[in-house]
């Protein structure tokens, strides 16, 4: 059992008096040691060598006073000696040792100065035997009591898994899998962690492994069996005639042990392989992060990019904090302040620590367990604040463990896969531990809890088949958290399509949505009637184009649900090298309402977030109502129709993809040239690429006939037809000299591109004529006018656009049922707005036609865009906004609450009243 501080301090007094009066020829640096290390209750049998012999630089033989490998070297000194020519005698004994036993701290002495070196933090700390009462808790190092701040990408979390994976693979390799394989490992981290973090002594695990097993291997796996069979096992019920160093492992229980399993096989490299693992200080290891780099090792191709699967701590705080966490620390924080008198305080604070043990968490996709690890630990630092604040009152502490009233058991978790389910487990009690320690060192009582009598619970199933009630029931439950799987309604398997048909009872809007948004639904049935709230991070597509309006006016209409807070995109990644960004939201919503909602917005997808209050948020996570918009086939203004560009649907026969094919065949068929034309999709629209194709249309078979590499090309395209898989595709080979749907009629069309960046201000749009042919990567309206032009091209439009359109990645993906459909055109405008406007777009294609050899992309860059060209846009902004009303907008959010109040107010008439009206344009048009 470990001293407490108190206990520990009073023994360094004891120390330091015995030996303040020794002389130097008294003096002796083994006797001193030994009770040096007993004033931290470590025997001197633990500590591994005194004059430790090892190689100097210059091949000389040097001794180290004491050496505890991979801990602390000491060097003694008679007084008064130089003390750094003492240290630079220790950095020289350095270098004659392996790689696991260099030491983290060095301590020089001469019985009456301490010198102690941190070699990590590259800290220094100095003091007198008489004053080492005071500075105990610089050692606290070889107790396990060290604070460590854990880094997202820390490189001990990476290399501490990579040795784990060797482990794996060899384990693997030699025919041990499966979950026998799983748990084995599982046991290994739990050993490796308590070792290092005062659960077990000191290097408990490594000695044994070292002075107990043989260097082949060959009983390393039966010494490993009777380890954990002691693990499970009470002090009281072990045999009498055990082995010492096994007899002095604690009883653990939790039925981390329990399970009998097939004995293993190890070799000299699997053995030392754990040795390599147990070198590692796992008291730097955090187990929010490492669980999943574990988990990552289990996967060849996930290891590549080790460090890619784990949800950072910073993204979970996202969301845990305005979920619960903030509000608990406000009410704490009021408590203090509020209180009359230390005895109210103390009530009060006695009340809210109550309140505080009776919450219960749930993450029904919790992986290794990261969101409830950190979860518990945030409420865990509350507990100790509310205990430092109760204890200025007058509380007097006897046992700790009387004030502790949180514990693991307040952790739920569902895991489809058991190896990180029972990660997630394991890790719970390690956070669990360090947490006691902090304890410990705040009262100066050891606090451990051991034998493990409670746990998380983890359930191994499908979260979306398991009721979640059996899991915990919804009126004991606070709240629901986590990170669902991000799996795209295109991606996903046949299993999880019947898990989404499941979950949605086979309603129709399964079919559009993703994985992610079973969890949504599930959540909000369940909650339905309580004061559960949740919140989960999922890809941002569940708040954009068609997926906002199938998921979300689904929940608000069946379960009245209510958006709490939100964080709008985001990019979710970490250092990891190749790790791609996801382009996340959070979403925090209950089955009731409260006044005040935050928004969390950023100016880019990396800022910080910074706080918007609302007092309500829509679906597009803006100030709004209960509302997304559903698809449309028909625009609900009175406008023309948007058409889908002309798909070739050819295998490439038709097209000619660069400039330098369209010379190559007018070189060898110039005959052909008049049937080629140039082909537009957003990629050329955009950046001024030139592309072309065949377009035969009414073109008499005798011509045709006559350009035999081009009959080679309709050739192809016919073969293309009849091989695909489709019905509708095998038709079209009867037709082989045409696109397979062809869209665009006779006149000036303005083009749209379906993508494009989200960085430009303006969705760079585009007139063209006939001639030019529009690829299915646009869309595009027949004989459009200025005014069509002018409003498209609008901040207005823009806003509309940003805020509803579906998105690849964060680039803006235009949706004709969506974004066009949906949009309130101005109500009936005058004729001089209409001119206005007409105007004013003209005086932005005159602007462009200033730049002739720029590309929309140069025109429309924020770094590049002319002056001229803003300007115009300026203006035409202004043109619009006056269509629409007099006042101002002040902002996009202002422009957003007009035009969803208007497109209330147009859907809502649809079909009583005529619809706004399509001004009529000049008959002539400047592209």
């Amino acid at each position: 059992m470990a001293l407490s501080w108190n206990e520990i301090k009073d023994r360094a007094l004891n120390f330091s008096k015995e030996w303040a009066d020794t002389s130097n020829e008294e003096a002796d640096a083994k006797p001193f040691l030994v009770e040096f290390f007993n004033v931290f209750g470590i025997s001197s049998k633990r500590v591994s060598t005194f004059e430790h012999r090892v190689k100097k630089l210059d091949d000389k033989d040097g001794y180290i006073d004491l050496l505890w490998k991979g801990t602390i070297l000491i060097e003694m000194k008679s007084r008064g000696k130089n003390l750094d020519k003492a240290y630079q005698q220790a950095i020289d004994y350095t270098h004659g040792l392996k790689q696991h036993e260099l030491p983290k701290y060095i301590l020089i002495s001469d019985f009456e100065n301490f010198r102690l070196y941190d070699l990590d933090e590259d800290k220094t700390v100095e003091f007198k035997l008489n004053d080492l009462v005071n500075n105990v808790q610089h050692f606290g190092y070889i107790l396990g009591y060290q604070k460590k701040v854990y880094k997202e990408q820390d490189p001990a979390n990476i290399k501490a898994a990579e040795l784990m994976g060797k482990l794996h693979d060899r384990l693997e390799e030699i025919g041990y899998t499966g979950h026998p394989l799983e748990v084995y490992l599982v046991r290994i981290l739990f050993l490796l962690f308590a070792e290092d973090t005062t659960i077990f002594n000191k290097q408990q695990f490594q000695d044994y492994l070292e002075q107990r097993t043989a260097e082949d291997g060959s009983d390393l796996a039966s010494k490993l069996q009777e380890l954990f069979q002691v693990l499970n096992t009470p002090k009281e019920n072990r045999f009498k005639n055990l082995d010492e160093q096994l007899a002095d492992f604690p009883y653990v229980n939790g039925k981390l042990f329990e399970e009998n399993l097939p004995t293993a096989s190890f070799d000299t490299k699997m053995r030392q392989a754990l040795l390599d693992c147990c070198y590692i200080d796992w008291s730097k290891i955090s187990p929010a992060i490492f669980g999943s780099m574990f988990q990552s090792v289990m996967n060849p191709k996930e290891r590549r990019n080790l460090g890619a699967h784990y949800t950072s701590e910073t993204n979970i705080l996202k969301l845990i904090k305005p979920l619960f966490l903030d509000d608990l620390w406000k009410e704490f924080e009021s408590i203090k302040d509020a209180a009359s008198s230390a005895a109210q305080a103390k009530n009060r604070l006695a009340e809210f620590h109550k309140k505080l043990s009776t919450l219960k968490f749930l993450d029904p996709a919790c992986g290794c367990g990261n969101f409830l690890v950190i979860t518990y630990r945030e409420l865990r630092l509350l507990e100790l604040e509310i205990l430092r604040a109760s204890n200025k009152t007058g509380q007097r502490v006897f046992d700790v463990r009387e004030i502790i009233y949180l514990d693991v058991d307040m952790m739920y978790g569902i895991e489809y896969e058991e190896f990180p389910a029972r990660i997630a487990e394991v890790a719970m009690w390690l956070i669990d531990h360090q947490m006691n320690m902090q304890i410990s060192n705040e009262f100066g009582q050891y606090f451990v809890r051991l034998p493990l009598k409670k746990s998380a619970k983890i359930v191994h199933g499908n979260a979306l088949q398991t009721d979640w009630e059996t899991v915990v029931p919804k009126n004991e439950l606070s709240f629901i958290l986590g990170n669902p799987p991000f799996i795209g309604k295109h991606l996903q398997n046949q299993a999880q399509k019947d898990d989404m048909n499941f979950v949605f009872e086979n309603h129709k809007v399964s079919n559009l949505l993703d994985y992610v948004t079973a969890w949504y639904y599930k959540a909000a049935h369940y909650i339905h009637g309580s004061k559960t709230k949740v919140a989960f991070v999922s890809t941002n597509s569940i708040t954009q184009g068609e997926q906002a309006g199938a998921l979300w006016n689904l929940l608000f209409e069946k379960f009245k649900i209510k958006i709490h807070f939100a964080h709008r995109t985001f990019s979710w990644s970490n250092e990891a090298k190749g790790n791609a960004a996801v382009h996340c939201v959070i979403v925090g919503f209950a089955n009731y309402d409260i006044k005040e909602k935050l928004i969390f917005e950023y100016e880019n997808i990396k800022a910080e977030p910074y706080e918007i209050k609302a007092t309500n948020i829509s679906p597009y996570l803006i100030e709004g109502k209960d509302f997304a918009l559903n698809s449309r086939t028909k625009p609900i203004s009175s406008v023309p129709e948007l058409n889908f560009g002309n798909m070739a649907n050819d295998g490439g026969g038709l097209i000619l993809q660069s400039e330098q094919d369209f010379n190559d065949y007018i070189v060898r068929e110039p005959n052909g040239k008049k049937f080629i034309k140039p082909f537009v999709g957003s990629v050329e629209l955009i950046n001024n690429i030139k592309r072309y194709c065949f377009w035969l249309v009414n073109v008499a078979p005798n011509e045709i006939k006559s350009l035999p590499i081009l009959l080679s090309r309709i050739d192809e395209t016919r073969n293309f037809r009849s091989s695909s898989t489709r019905v509708a595709t095998n038709k079209l080979a009867d037709f082989p000299t045409l696109f397979g749907e062809i869209r665009q009629k006779e006149g000036n069309i303005l083009v749209i591109p379906r993508v494009s960046s989200e960085n430009r201000k303006y969705v760079p749009i585009a007139f063209f004529d006939y001639n030019t042919i529009i690829n299915d990567r646009c869309t595009f309206m027949n004989e459009a006018t200025l005014y069509q032009f002018g409003i498209m091209t609008s901040s207005m439009h823009m806003s509309w656009l940003k805020t509803v359109c579906g998105r690849l990645k964060s680039d803006y993906n235009y949706s004709n049922n969506i974004v066009y459909n949906n949009f309130p055109w101005p109500e009936n405008p005058s004729e001089k707005q209409t001119k206005a406007i007409e105007t004013a777009a003209q005086k932005v294609l005159d602007a462009r036609l200033q730049f002739p050899n720029s590309s929309l992309a140069d025109l429309y860059d924020p770094l590049t865009m002319p002056p001229t060209l803003v300007k115009a846009h300026n203006e035409l902004d202004k043109a619009v906004d006056l269509a629409y009303r007099p006042q101002a907008f002040t902002s996009e959010a202002n422009r957003m609450v007009f035009l969803f109040e208007l497109y209330e107010k147009y859907t809502a008439d649809l079909f009583t009243k005529e619809k706004p009206r399509n001004p009529r344009s000049p008959k002539s048009l400047t592209s």
